[in-house]
């Protein structure tokens, strides 16, 4: 059993997650329902292509100063 990371952000009503690791993309009306919705994009990719053993990413944050409407 293989780890994989999962980026999860809000559009409108439905929440969508990235799989960076494969590129494989999904969407769901809550969380739990868009994780569930990726692994299963995941796994059939993964059939298709398998893939080579890989680290586990490194996710963090930064700021970038927001240019203020004039």
């Amino acid at each position: 059993m293989d780890t994989f990371t999962a980026i999860i952000h809000q559009e409108g009503e439905f929440f969508v997650a990235l799989c960076p690791q494969t590129g494989t993309v999904s969407q769901g009306k809550s969380i739990e329902e868009a994780i569930t919705n990726l692994k299963e994009a995941t796994e059939l990719y993964l059939e298709e292509f398998p893939a080579p053993h890989h680290s586990r990413s490194l996710i963090t944050t930064f700021e970038v100063a927001s240019i203020a409407a004039q």
